[in-house]
């Protein structure tokens, strides 16, 4: 059986990377200051696998190791930060997983393979239906050992998002827009959507469309 190394920095997908951990006897890895050349060397990993990583990978680690990093888009459209964001306010329905071998750009890797994910529901369903996607690419590449492709096509690039940038602002005029805008920030230890003003901060998650004029969320209000 491969030796594997599970980097995970979501806490989403928490029970996604125990569950790996347990079928493959793999180590877990959940802060940068653990990802190290040293502590890989006495593990000697066949692959390590990043389900959610918000830090630069180090040359010296990837390499070394054989890094393989999940992002939430068909690359090359899509390199860069907060991916999920990004596309639903774009008004994207659908996208692809891409698993991608790091290199020195940001998700500019050879790609193993990719996956279709729908983008239906809150931040947290869709990142738990990810991880089970990522499950079985795991699994495939695992199994399978592919040799990973260039990347074909224009990239397109993402900005991350900063926490300042979840303030629902008069831009979002319509409904189904301020829908997503609320769902896509809504999963577990992400900054929500919100409004405020001088005593209060309102944060709003468990959005859903009454009709095209109305729509009945969750909030949580917060003292300054």
């Amino acid at each position: 059986m491969s030796t594997i190394v599970i980097a995970n920095c979501n806490k989403v997908l928490g029970d996604i990377q125990n569950e790996l951990a347990t079928k493959y006897n793999a180590e877990i890895i959940n802060e940068n200051d653990d990802l190290t050349l040293e502590k890989l060397e006495l593990i000697q990993p066949d692959y390590v696998f990043f389900l959610h990583w918000s830090w630069i990978i180090s040359e010296a680690v990837y390499k070394r190791f054989n890094c393989v990093v999940f992002h939430m888009t068909d690359l090359p459209f899509g390199r860069g930060g907060s991916p999920l964001q990004n596309l639903l306010i774009r008004g994207l329905k659908e996208t692809k997983i891409s698993a991608l071998k790091v290199d020195k750009g940001i998700d500019t890797g050879d790609i193993y393979m990719k996956r279709g994910l729908n983008l239906n529901g809150t931040a947290q369903e869709i990142f738990i239906r990810s991880g089970n996607i990522i499950k079985e690419m795991i699994a495939d590449i695992i199994a399978n050992d592919p040799v990973p492709t260039m990347q074909v096509g224009e990239p397109v690039y993402f900005k991350r998002r900063t926490p300042s940038e979840s303030l629902i602002t008069g831009e979002l005029s319509r409904i189904p827009a301020l829908y997503d805008f609320i769902r896509m920030l809504d999963a577990e230890n992400y900054p929500n959507a919100f409004i405020e003003n001088e005593h209060f901060k309102f944060e709003f998650t468990g959005a859903e469309i009454i009709n095209e004029k109305e729509l009945r969320a969750n909030v949580r209000i917060i003292k300054k």
